[in-house]
């Protein structure tokens, strides 16, 4: 997959409520890693006094740019971009680091960017969901143009191997959980919503690996 390609891709939504629900009510400086159309951004508007952006699509930032305060179009293979305006109370990495090759430069980046104390809040997309694991053992791996087999995903990540990343670059992991859903596909639909969000809960809390459809992490700079 090109640069090209890739940047001709535009992610837009109402952003990650995984991501967003660990932004601490104090932050008031937040840099968005990839940060698409400005989904975040949106939901944060009122919340902080500045929120910056970076992405490697020239129509994401476009978009973005009605909600964010600034946005690079910076290729964040190449760490981050040298003109954001630091420090940041938290960064936000949801749905990135499976775009990019080599993400060691950005991490510490990251790292040297954030206020002491700071919060990184990492989402990934778990190859290993159910879902994915039969078509895997029968030896069928194929891209998609969205979703957990997006065509632009380098990297792949388990539940322990990106908390190993983190660690790995100067950070403590202080949360991390995957948020998915245990497959009821009729009795499901007849369950109260709470019922269902226990089992749910439940189901991810035994096998994150399993039954996770994203992999959360909220990790401070150690």
């Amino acid at each position: 997959m090109s640069n090209a390609s890739v940047r001709e891709k535009v992610y837009a939504n109402d952003g990650n409520p995984e991501v967003l629900r660990w932004v601490p009510s104090s932050a008031r400086r937040i840099l968005d890693l990839g940060c698409g159309a400005g989904g975040n951004a949106a939901a944060l508007s009122g919340r902080v006094e500045r929120i910056e952006g970076v992405t490697l699509s020239e129509e994401e930032a476009s978009r973005a740019r009605e909600v964010c305060h600034e946005v690079f179009v910076h290729n964040l293979e190449e760490g981050l971009p040298r003109d954001t305006h630091p420090p940041y109370d938290v960064v936000l990495a949801s749905h990135v680091l499976e775009h990019i090759c080599f993400p060691e430069k950005l991490l510490r980046d990251v790292a040297t960017q954030l206020t002491p104390g700071g919060t990184l809040i990492v989402a990934l997309p778990n190859l290993m969901n159910f879902k994915f694991r039969i078509p895997l053992i029968m030896g069928r791996f194929e891209y998609q143009n969205g979703g957990i087999m997006d065509n632009t995903h380098f990297r792949w990540y388990t539940f322990k191997s990106g908390r190993r990343l983190l660690e790995a670059h100067g950070f403590r992991v202080v949360r991390a959980y995957a948020s998915g859903h245990f497959p009821l596909p009729f009795i499901g639909r007849l369950m109260p919503p709470a019922i269902r969000r226990w089992i749910d809960l439940g189901a991810t809390r035994f096998s994150p690996g399993f039954f996770g459809v994203q992999l959360i992490y909220v990790a401070v700079k150690d």
